[in-house]
């Protein structure tokens, strides 16, 4: 532990306390503005440690941040829709709960996450924003990220991560957690030995990696008895999954399980249909939208495991504008359980497909 003097005619700030106790600025943040992700006595020893250093916040830097406008670009993919629309919905709600004219949200989009993120950055001159929330696809975004960071401009990611990348933060659902979720689902529904499947998106993402990995590590343990096709990558694109899932189809008609990792999951369930399998093949979903409502009703599909968007866009924003305004530092990585939506719950869902916050699990 470093040793601080008590005999300091200046008062101590945050980075003093965290070098005192051995731990990051941000634990001592959270302790001190009673936020979660701390125990109870990490609190409490940062706590005696600001009273024993005569801490004294910088009242002055907070109150000019406060009287600042902050402009936030947010960009995002159009594909998939149903999952990165609710995810913009949530970014204009977490908005609106500041002052009026405290934050202002710039929205920018491209085609789909890992394709146009660097073409959209460029073309909105994104070094005028005070603050970045992006959907990560691509390592080529490292030399925009330095750049950020030099130019102390906090970048957000959601819907993904890229640990090797600097960011402020990332939120997004815990995707090894998602896939496992999906492998023992099917692992109790399929009690025979039988081959499972799964369609992702491109696995250069590190979410669709993860999930993929969750699920064939889990099925391993837990349901060794399913085995394992190679993953079909559809790449967010709805014409390649189905086309994709006509494909394996056709090359087995026997198959037991299907698990659909992306949003993109209509476009499955829509060859499963043409060839007669919806009913005889369980299938687990991700994300909702109108049309997978009624095929979880009529128990098509076994399960869906909902990404909570609007959550994820809340979240985005509400820390990114509370770093900027307020000079909160946050969580560095937040991952979100997905919520199991099943026929016996779906009502909980059904009123407001965006309605990710309110359904516990």
């Amino acid at each position: 532990m470093a040793v601080v003097s008590q005999h300091t005619s200046k008062p101590a700030g945050i980075r003093e306390i965290a070098a005192a106790l051995g731990v990051s600025i941000g634990t001592v943040d959270r302790a001190l503005h009673a936020r979660s992700g701390v125990s109870a006595s990490t609190r409490d020893r940062v706590r005696e440690m600001a009273a024993k250093l005569n801490y004294s916040p910088n009242t002055a830097a907070r109150s000019l941040r406060l009287n600042r406008r902050s402009r936030i670009g947010v960009f995002l993919p159009r594909q998939i829709a149903l999952f990165f629309d609710p995810l913009r919905d949530g970014v204009r709600q977490a908005a609106e709960s500041f002052t009026p004219g405290a934050v202002e949200v710039v929205f920018h989009t491209y085609p789909r996450i890992g394709e146009g993120e660097m073409e959209a950055l460029t073309a909105a001159n994104w070094e005028q924003f005070d603050g970045v929330i992006l959907a990560p696809g691509s390592p080529g975004l490292l030399p925009m990220l330095q750049r950020a960071h030099q130019r102390k401009i906090p970048v957000v990611f959601v819907a993904s991560d890229f640990p090797r990348l600097p960011r402020l933060a990332s939120i997004a659902v815990d995707a090894m957690v998602s896939g496992g979720i999906a492998a023992e689902l099917l692992g109790h529904k399929l009690a025979a030995p039988s081959t499972v499947a799964a369609f992702t998106g491109d696995l250069a993402i590190q979410d669709h990696a993860d999930k993929l990995r969750g699920f064939a590590a889990t099925l391993a343990t837990l349901a060794p008895h399913l085995s394992l096709l190679p993953a079909v990558e559809s790449h967010d694109r709805p014409a390649q999954a189905y086309k994709a899932a006509l494909d394996l189809f056709r090359r087995q008609p026997k198959i037991g399980g299907i698990y659909v990792s992306t949003a993109n999951g209509l476009p499955v369930l829509k060859a499963a249909r043409e060839l007669n399998l919806l009913g005889k093949v369980q299938i687990v979903c991700t994300d909702l939208s109108s049309g997978l409502l009624p095929m979880i009703e009529r128990g098509f599909v076994f399960a869906a495991l909902h990404q909570r968007p609007l959550t994820q866009g809340r979240m985005a924003l509400d820390l990114l504008a509370r770093f900027l305004t307020a000079g909160t530092t946050p969580q560095e990585i937040n991952r979100l359980a997905p919520h199991i939506v099943l026929r016996s719950n779906l009502s909980l869902f059904s009123g407001n497909i965006s309605l990710d916050a309110g359904a516990s699990g």
